[in-house]
Protein backbone atom coordinates (compact mmCIF):
# COMPACT_ATOMS: atom_id res chain seq x y z
CA UNK A 1 0.00 0.00 0.00
CA UNK A 2 1.10 3.51 -0.82
CA UNK A 3 0.30 6.51 1.08
CA UNK A 4 -1.89 8.60 -1.14
CA UNK A 5 -0.49 11.46 -2.90
CA UNK A 6 -0.90 14.98 -1.21
CA UNK A 7 -1.93 13.99 2.45
CA UNK A 8 -0.37 15.27 5.34
CA UNK A 9 -1.22 16.45 8.90
CA UNK A 10 -4.49 15.38 10.02
CA UNK A 11 -5.58 14.12 7.33
CA UNK A 12 -2.35 12.12 6.78
CA UNK A 13 -2.70 10.99 10.10
CA UNK A 14 -6.05 9.77 9.58
CA UNK A 15 -5.86 7.59 6.62
CA UNK A 16 -2.85 5.85 8.52
CA UNK A 17 -4.95 5.14 11.43
CA UNK A 18 -7.73 3.63 8.53
CA UNK A 19 -5.81 1.87 7.71
CA UNK A 20 -2.97 0.55 9.93
CA UNK A 21 -4.01 -3.04 10.17
CA UNK A 22 -3.54 -3.45 6.16
CA UNK A 23 -0.18 -1.28 6.26
CA UNK A 24 0.80 -3.80 9.13
CA UNK A 25 0.28 -6.99 7.23
CA UNK A 26 1.74 -5.63 3.64
CA UNK A 27 4.92 -4.53 5.54
CA UNK A 28 5.12 -8.09 7.04
CA UNK A 29 3.99 -10.02 3.99
CA UNK A 30 6.95 -7.92 1.91
CA UNK A 31 10.90 -7.98 2.80
CA UNK A 32 12.45 -4.68 3.17
CA UNK A 33 15.20 -3.55 0.99
CA UNK A 34 16.24 -0.44 2.48
CA UNK A 35 17.04 1.41 -0.12
CA UNK A 36 17.14 5.12 -0.03
CA UNK A 37 14.73 5.72 -2.92
CA UNK A 38 11.73 4.33 -1.49
CA UNK A 39 10.11 7.80 -0.13
CA UNK A 40 11.11 11.19 0.13
CA UNK A 41 14.20 11.81 2.95
CA UNK A 42 15.58 14.53 3.55
CA UNK A 43 19.13 13.91 5.68
CA UNK A 44 20.99 16.07 7.59
CA UNK A 45 24.36 15.09 7.07
CA UNK A 46 26.17 17.47 8.76
CA UNK A 47 28.61 15.44 11.01
CA UNK A 48 28.72 12.13 8.68
CA UNK A 49 31.94 11.05 7.56
CA UNK A 50 33.04 9.34 4.51
CA UNK A 51 35.83 6.57 5.08
CA UNK A 52 38.19 5.45 2.78
CA UNK A 53 40.17 2.10 2.53
CA UNK A 54 43.39 1.55 1.22
CA UNK A 55 44.77 -1.60 2.76
CA UNK A 56 44.41 -4.22 0.71
CA UNK A 57 47.19 -4.87 -2.14
CA UNK A 58 46.15 -5.38 -5.87
CA UNK A 59 47.04 -8.89 -5.88
CA UNK A 60 45.23 -9.99 -2.81
CA UNK A 61 42.51 -12.73 -3.83
CA UNK A 62 40.54 -12.84 -0.21
CA UNK A 63 40.00 -10.66 2.34
CA UNK A 64 38.22 -10.02 5.53
CA UNK A 65 35.97 -7.19 5.80
CA UNK A 66 33.90 -5.98 9.27
CA UNK A 67 31.07 -4.32 8.08
CA UNK A 68 27.72 -1.91 9.61
CA UNK A 69 24.81 -3.48 8.00
CA UNK A 70 21.85 -1.78 10.10
CA UNK A 71 22.02 0.74 12.76
CA UNK A 72 19.14 1.32 15.74
CA UNK A 73 17.73 4.44 16.90
CA UNK A 74 18.12 6.15 13.23
CA UNK A 75 14.68 7.13 10.82
CA UNK A 76 15.41 5.74 7.73
CA UNK A 77 13.62 6.69 4.12
CA UNK A 78 10.78 4.05 4.89
CA UNK A 79 9.71 6.36 8.13
CA UNK A 80 10.94 3.44 10.26
CA UNK A 81 13.14 4.23 13.50
CA UNK A 82 14.25 0.00 14.44
CA UNK A 83 14.81 -0.29 18.17
CA UNK A 84 18.03 -1.80 20.11
CA UNK A 85 17.37 -5.66 20.62
CA UNK A 86 15.27 -6.04 17.06
CA UNK A 87 17.77 -8.71 15.86
CA UNK A 88 18.16 -10.89 18.74
CA UNK A 89 15.79 -13.57 18.28
CA UNK A 90 16.40 -13.27 14.59
CA UNK A 91 20.35 -13.82 15.11
CA UNK A 92 19.66 -16.57 17.30
CA UNK A 93 17.81 -18.71 14.84
CA UNK A 94 19.24 -17.72 11.42
CA UNK A 95 22.23 -19.79 10.08
CA UNK A 96 22.48 -18.96 6.49
CA UNK A 97 22.92 -14.90 6.17
CA UNK A 98 24.08 -13.57 2.81
CA UNK A 99 26.44 -10.90 2.37
CA UNK A 100 24.83 -9.52 -1.28
CA UNK A 101 25.24 -7.35 -4.29
CA UNK A 102 22.36 -4.32 -4.29
CA UNK A 103 20.00 -6.89 -2.22
CA UNK A 104 20.17 -9.66 -5.47
CA UNK A 105 19.67 -12.77 -4.76
CA UNK A 106 21.17 -14.45 -7.46
CA UNK A 107 24.42 -16.50 -7.82
CA UNK A 108 26.77 -14.09 -9.32
CA UNK A 109 25.69 -11.13 -6.93
CA UNK A 110 26.54 -13.16 -3.83
CA UNK A 111 29.37 -11.28 -2.50
CA UNK A 112 29.69 -14.34 0.79
CA UNK A 113 27.99 -16.72 1.87
CA UNK A 114 31.39 -17.06 4.86
CA UNK A 115 29.12 -14.49 7.06
CA UNK A 116 29.48 -13.98 10.78
CA UNK A 117 26.84 -11.71 12.04
CA UNK A 118 26.28 -10.04 15.21
CA UNK A 119 25.25 -6.72 17.10
CA UNK A 120 27.87 -4.23 18.65
CA UNK A 121 26.96 -0.99 20.26
CA UNK A 122 28.84 2.21 19.03
CA UNK A 123 28.96 5.69 20.12
CA UNK A 124 27.48 7.51 16.51
CA UNK A 125 30.96 9.36 16.47
CA UNK A 126 32.98 5.73 16.38
CA UNK A 127 30.91 5.47 13.05
CA UNK A 128 31.45 8.96 11.99
CA UNK A 129 28.40 10.58 12.77
CA UNK A 130 28.44 14.05 14.74
CA UNK A 131 25.50 13.29 17.55
CA UNK A 132 25.40 12.38 21.09
CA UNK A 133 24.48 8.29 22.68
CA UNK A 134 24.89 5.28 20.91
CA UNK A 135 23.60 2.61 18.27
CA UNK A 136 23.10 -0.88 18.50
CA UNK A 137 24.63 -1.60 14.96
CA UNK A 138 23.95 -5.42 13.04
CA UNK A 139 27.74 -5.87 11.87
CA UNK A 140 29.02 -8.67 9.36
CA UNK A 141 32.61 -9.89 9.29
CA UNK A 142 32.74 -11.02 5.98
CA UNK A 143 35.14 -13.37 4.23
CA UNK A 144 35.29 -11.47 0.76
CA UNK A 145 36.93 -13.91 -2.16
CA UNK A 146 38.14 -12.57 -5.65
CA UNK A 147 36.88 -15.97 -7.23
CA UNK A 148 33.42 -15.46 -6.20
CA UNK A 149 32.84 -11.78 -6.84
CA UNK A 150 35.63 -10.12 -8.73
CA UNK A 151 33.64 -6.73 -9.22
CA UNK A 152 32.49 -6.08 -5.49
CA UNK A 153 35.72 -7.78 -4.31
CA UNK A 154 37.81 -4.51 -5.89
CA UNK A 155 35.42 -1.88 -5.11
CA UNK A 156 35.65 -2.68 -0.96
CA UNK A 157 39.70 -3.37 -1.89
CA UNK A 158 39.74 0.13 -3.59
CA UNK A 159 37.67 1.62 -0.90
CA UNK A 160 34.87 2.25 -2.62
CA UNK A 161 31.92 0.47 -0.76
CA UNK A 162 30.85 3.68 1.76
CA UNK A 163 27.01 2.51 2.76
CA UNK A 164 25.15 -0.68 3.38
CA UNK A 165 21.87 -1.98 3.82
CA UNK A 166 19.65 -4.96 5.33
CA UNK A 167 17.20 -7.02 3.33
CA UNK A 168 14.76 -8.09 6.52
CA UNK A 169 11.33 -9.39 7.35
CA UNK A 170 9.09 -7.14 9.54
CA UNK A 171 8.15 -9.25 12.84
CA UNK A 172 6.60 -6.44 15.36
CA UNK A 173 5.88 -2.92 14.11
CA UNK A 174 3.93 -0.22 15.84
CA UNK A 175 3.01 2.96 14.23
CA UNK A 176 3.39 5.90 16.02
CA UNK A 177 1.70 9.12 15.61
CA UNK A 178 1.52 13.09 17.41
CA UNK A 179 -2.02 13.18 18.07
CA UNK A 180 -2.06 14.02 21.72
CA UNK A 181 -5.15 15.51 21.72
CA UNK A 182 -7.25 12.80 19.79
CA UNK A 183 -8.40 9.87 21.96
CA UNK A 184 -9.04 8.34 18.54
CA UNK A 185 -5.23 7.97 18.19
CA UNK A 186 -4.52 7.04 21.82
CA UNK A 187 -2.43 3.58 20.83
CA UNK A 188 -0.19 5.35 18.28
CA UNK A 189 0.28 8.58 20.35
CA UNK A 190 1.37 6.41 23.38
CA UNK A 191 3.74 4.38 21.07
CA UNK A 192 4.95 7.58 19.85
CA UNK A 193 5.74 8.72 23.24
CA UNK A 194 7.49 5.61 24.05
CA UNK A 195 9.31 5.44 20.81
CA UNK A 196 9.88 9.13 20.09
CA UNK A 197 12.39 10.20 22.66
CA UNK A 198 14.89 7.25 21.11
CA UNK A 199 15.43 9.22 17.32
CA UNK A 200 18.26 10.28 16.85
CA UNK A 201 17.40 12.45 14.07
CA UNK A 202 13.44 13.15 14.63
CA UNK A 203 13.10 16.38 12.13
CA UNK A 204 11.35 14.32 9.68
CA UNK A 205 9.09 12.87 12.54
CA UNK A 206 8.68 15.88 13.56
CA UNK A 207 7.50 17.24 9.88
CA UNK A 208 5.30 14.42 9.13
CA UNK A 209 3.86 13.77 12.76
CA UNK A 210 3.94 9.83 12.43
CA UNK A 211 6.56 6.99 12.25
CA UNK A 212 7.16 3.47 12.38
CA UNK A 213 9.00 1.78 15.51
CA UNK A 214 9.81 -1.74 14.62
CA UNK A 215 11.18 -3.35 18.16
CA UNK A 216 11.59 -7.01 15.89
CA UNK A 217 12.86 -7.96 12.62
CA UNK A 218 14.40 -11.21 10.35
CA UNK A 219 17.35 -10.65 9.25
CA UNK A 220 18.02 -12.15 5.65
CA UNK A 221 20.50 -10.88 4.43
CA UNK A 222 23.11 -7.35 4.05
CA UNK A 223 24.10 -5.72 1.29
CA UNK A 224 26.29 -3.23 -0.50
CA UNK A 225 24.59 -0.38 -2.19
CA UNK A 226 25.46 2.71 -3.43
CA UNK A 227 22.97 4.53 -1.74
CA UNK A 228 21.11 3.28 1.34
CA UNK A 229 17.89 4.36 3.47
CA UNK A 230 20.36 4.45 6.65
CA UNK A 231 23.27 6.40 5.72
CA UNK A 232 24.80 5.61 8.96
CA UNK A 233 26.14 2.20 7.67
CA UNK A 234 30.04 2.26 6.70
CA UNK A 235 32.55 -0.19 5.34
CA UNK A 236 34.62 0.00 9.37
CA UNK A 237 37.68 -2.17 8.70
CA UNK A 238 39.34 -4.48 5.82
CA UNK A 239 42.13 -7.17 5.83
CA UNK A 240 43.32 -9.56 3.88
CA UNK A 241 46.17 -12.67 4.88
CA UNK A 242 49.00 -10.35 3.50
CA UNK A 243 48.01 -7.17 5.96
CA UNK A 244 47.15 -6.20 8.92
CA UNK A 245 43.52 -5.05 10.09
CA UNK A 246 43.31 -1.41 8.52
CA UNK A 247 40.51 1.27 10.30
CA UNK A 248 39.16 3.13 7.58
CA UNK A 249 40.53 6.58 8.25
CA UNK A 250 38.08 9.30 8.25
CA UNK A 251 39.07 11.61 6.41
CA UNK A 252 36.12 13.86 4.35
CA UNK A 253 32.83 15.46 5.40
CA UNK A 254 29.57 15.21 3.41
CA UNK A 255 27.59 17.91 2.48
CA UNK A 256 25.29 19.00 5.49
CA UNK A 257 22.47 18.67 3.45
CA UNK A 258 21.79 15.93 1.13
CA UNK A 259 18.35 15.25 -0.84
CA UNK A 260 18.31 11.65 -1.70
CA UNK A 261 15.20 12.02 -3.81
CA UNK A 262 16.47 14.87 -5.74
CA UNK A 263 19.85 13.00 -5.94
CA UNK A 264 18.12 9.86 -7.25
CA UNK A 265 16.05 11.99 -10.00
CA UNK A 266 19.13 13.59 -11.17
CA UNK A 267 21.04 9.67 -11.59
CA UNK A 268 17.40 8.73 -13.26
CA UNK A 269 17.31 6.00 -10.98
CA UNK A 270 14.03 4.10 -11.46
CA UNK A 271 12.78 2.19 -8.30
CA UNK A 272 12.03 -1.43 -9.32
Amino acid sequence: MKIPEGLEGVALHKWLKENKGLLISAKKSEMKRADAFSSHLFVDNSGCIVKEQNAIPADANRMEATLIINTTNLLDSHMDVHIPGIWKKSLKETKDIYHLQEHRMQFDKVISDSVRAFTKTYSWRELGYDANGTTEALVFISTISKDRNSFMFDQYRKGWVKQHSVGMRYVQLYLCVNEPDNKYYRDEYEAWEKYYPEIINPEMADEKGYFWAVPEAKVVEGSAVPLGSNWITPTQSLKSDSTEEQPAPATVKQPQKFDLMKAIKEARIIPA
